[in-house]
């Protein structure tokens, strides 16, 4: 099937699952809250909207505005958010939930209570949605995700899976997630591999193309090729691991949906493989780079201590972020590296990016939520616009992921979003300012999260 196709496919997928905006008058039936005098981001790079109102019922947004103008119907509860923020809540595309807990991280660890233990992490920071990308383990994640998706409990972001992905025998992901993958070594077991997650219904599926410096097999290019025509035929979308340029030029042919891991992090792109992108514009790119937050942040960051990540991460964790050394030339040095240069030149190409921090991985480690607002403060470092960052955080992961009802505020969509006490447009560290958090239209019980986690009270 053509790309064209699939994305037809899947925007016809996601308008299904989405609520449709209405122009008729707001029922009052239910829980009716109206929010007003907040500066609203809606999520799609235009200007924010000042001193705005809008009304949620049960779990969608039904009317959007600015105060004033929109009227609170009777009986509705009112919330005013004078002199803070709100923008959608993130949809992470790279996550690698289970492995971890505490200090850990170990396959016993891949529990149902682990996992949710994450997507609640998730959602104390405002994550609405999770794509663990291919390293769950087989029959309990097919399992929780089909019943978190039956009834979401509530404090707890969405849980999407990419089942196991697909390597070379042993050329997975790193201990303890390398066996996770199916190994294949040919077409016709590649093309059985994505058919039994076709059958399990992944949201989608990852491709490792990396031979980790001469440590394990690459995939051969006509076995991810195999792959991608398959996965298509199902209407499934792919994204790969992949580190080489002439690897990923070969895959954009092959119709590859996205990158997890852009091959430039170490060299510069070419015109080649620019003249590839812009002749397949869906195409989307994650930057991955918080999983390599050291080559960002020289010397001492004042984000340790911040308070959001001191809330819900105890010391001897956090104590893993500091670097040896105090070296501040390091961040120069990254700013003049190839990154802000390969970020310029695919955004002048027209590249769309999407939110995927690789947390849980084997560098991506364990700070589940906080990751994702510090991927989003890296790809400003990498020379994106605030604004930007937000967009493909929000409303461009929600499309890549083919939710049609995340992503943005406005009617008909799902009331998923984060009240802020400063503007990240301003800075986007402010993003980690979050003084609430809604998903599907009710309040984040984010003191009893953090009782939890900490063992103090929820007060």
């Amino acid at each position: 099937m053509h790309r064209a196709q699939i994305h037809c496919c899947w925007l016809l997928f996601a308008a299904g699952c989405s609520a449709q905006a209405t122009d008729q008058a707001p029922q009052t039936t239910g829980t009716v809250t109206f929010f007003e005098g907040a500066r609203l981001i809606v999520g799609d790079e235009s200007a924010p909207i000042e001193n705005s109102a809008f009304l949620v019922e049960n779990d969608r947004f039904t009317r959007v505005g600015r105060k004033g103008e929109l009227e609170a119907p009777p009986g509705a509860a009112r919330v005013d958010l004078t002199g803070k923020t709100v923008m959608p809540a993130l949809v992470e595309l790279h996550a690698h939930v289970g492995y971890r807990k505490n200090m850990t991280n170990t396959v016993e660890n891949f529990t149902r209570e682990n996992i949710i233990d994450h997507l609640e992490r998730f959602a104390y920071h405002g994550v609405a949605a999770v794509l663990s990308l291919g390293t769950d383990r087989r029959e309990m994640a097919y399992e929780l995700r089909d019943e978190l998706r039956r009834a979401p409990p509530p404090n707890t972001a969405l849980y999407f899976t990419g089942g196991q992905g697909l390597a070379m025998p042993d050329g997975g992901p790193g201990v303890p997630m390398r066996y996770a993958a199916y190994g294949v070594t040919t077409e016709g077991e590649a093309r059985e591999a994505v058919q039994e997650m076709a059958a399990r219904k992944v949201d989608f599926i990852k491709i490792w193309v990396d031979d980790r410096g001469g440590a394990v097999s690459k995939l051969p290019a006509p076995l991810y090729w195999a792959a991608i025509d398959e996965a298509h035929k199902h209407n499934i979308r792919t994204m790969t691991h992949t580190r080489e340029l002439a690897d990923a030029k070969d895959l954009v042919r092959a119709d590859i949906d996205g990158f997890a891991h852009p091959p430039w992090r170490e060299r510069d792109v070419d015109d080649e493989l620019i003249g590839l992108l812009k002749e397949r514009p869906n195409v989307f790119i994650l930057m991955t780079l918080w999983a390599s937050r050291n080559e960002i942040y020289g010397g001492r960051p004042a984000w340790l201590d911040e308070p959001l990540l001191r809330e819900t991460f105890p010391p001897e964790e956090i104590k893993q972020l500091e670097r040896s050394d105090t070296d501040e030339g390091a961040r120069a040095a990254w700013k003049a590296g190839p990154v802000p240069r390969n970020v310029a030149k695919l955004k002048a190409a027209g590249v769309r990016f999407g939110l995927g921090g690789d947390i849980g991985g084997i560098s991506g480690g364990q700070f589940f939520g906080w990751s994702s607002h510090m991927e989003m403060a890296s790809m400003v470092e990498a020379g994106l616009t605030p604004a930007e960052a937000i967009t493909a955080a929000t409303r461009n992961s929600a499309e890549f992921l083919g939710l049609d009802r995340l992503g943005t505020v406005a009617p008909g969509k799902s009331a998923d979003f984060m009240v802020l006490d400063a503007n990240p447009l301003d800075n986007i560290a402010n993003t980690r300012r979050i003084a609430r958090v809604y998903l599907r239209g009710k309040e984040v019980d984010r003191a009893a999260l953090r009782a939890k986690w900490t063992g103090g009270s929820s007060n």
